[in-house]
């Protein structure tokens, strides 16, 4: 781990031991430059823990849900950027310096990359491109997109609303308070398992009621229960 991290990588799981090693994996030489990884675990019920512990900097162990799971991670990060990163998202080569070059020329405190959903079928690249595009529009970033923020920032407005939806809108929201993200054009990978399991149109349309009925001040615990998509 380096002696002093810059850039401190924070991931929440939950029963990812297929993917976990390979999420991990690609992040290993970051540790000897310039970062340190902090896995936080919410309950794993496989191997998670036992496949990731020799390759994080720091293990664990929260009440499950992703909001609750980043805020325990950040609270013992050393890194003066975070940046949070879903355990079934994938880091691409040069990201963690884009971040920090981005952060670096000053006029930005906070940011997310450009996505893209790991399956083949056509409508998906329909699906990453209007995220990207709907992201640099409004500002907003979902945790897919992997946040990043200077930690000064994150600690001043509080941290992630710990509620069981729609976490990352309600960071956004509070950040572009602040100013606008940085839009960084490097994509990261995110699995597509969630949009192959629940239909693709099913759930463009899911999200698509979800995020209207939160912007018109629905409950996320209501919603949550009601549409069954707790995150993890």
């Amino acid at each position: 781990m380096a002696a002093s991290p810059r850039l401190s990588i924070v991931i929440p799981a939950l029963n990812e031991a297929d993917t976990i090693e390979s999420i991990l994996g690609p992040l290993q030489p970051l540790r000897e430059e310039l970062a340190e990884i902090i896995l936080v675990d919410g309950g794993s019920e496989d191997d998670t823990v036992e496949r990731a512990a020799e390759r994080v900097d720091r293990l664990l162990r929260s009440e499950r849900g992703r909001a609750r799971q980043m805020n325990a991670g950040a609270r013992t990060a050393r890194g003066e950027i975070l940046l949070f990163l879903h355990a079934d998202t994938l880091l691409p080569a040069g990201a963690a310096e884009a971040v920090l070059e981005a952060m670096d020329r000053g006029t930005r405190d906070w940011g997310r990359f450009d996505l893209r959903l790991s399956g083949r079928h056509p409508l998906l690249r329909m699906v990453e491109t209007m995220i990207n595009l709907r992201s640099r529009l409004n500002g907003i970033a979902t945790g897919d997109q992997a946040i990043f923020v200077r930690h000064e920032l994150f600690e001043e407005i509080g941290g992630y609303e710990e509620i069981p939806l729609m976490e990352d809108v309600a960071l956004s929201r509070e950040l572009r308070k602040r100013g606008r993200p940085a839009c960084l054009g490097i994509r990261v990978t995110t699995s597509s398992r969630r949009w192959e399991a629940g239909g693709i149109w099913r759930t463009i349309l899911l999200m698509w009621r979800l995020r209207w009925a939160y912007a018109r001040g629905a409950d996320p615990g209501q919603l949550a229960r009601h549409y069954g998509c707790e995150n993890k």
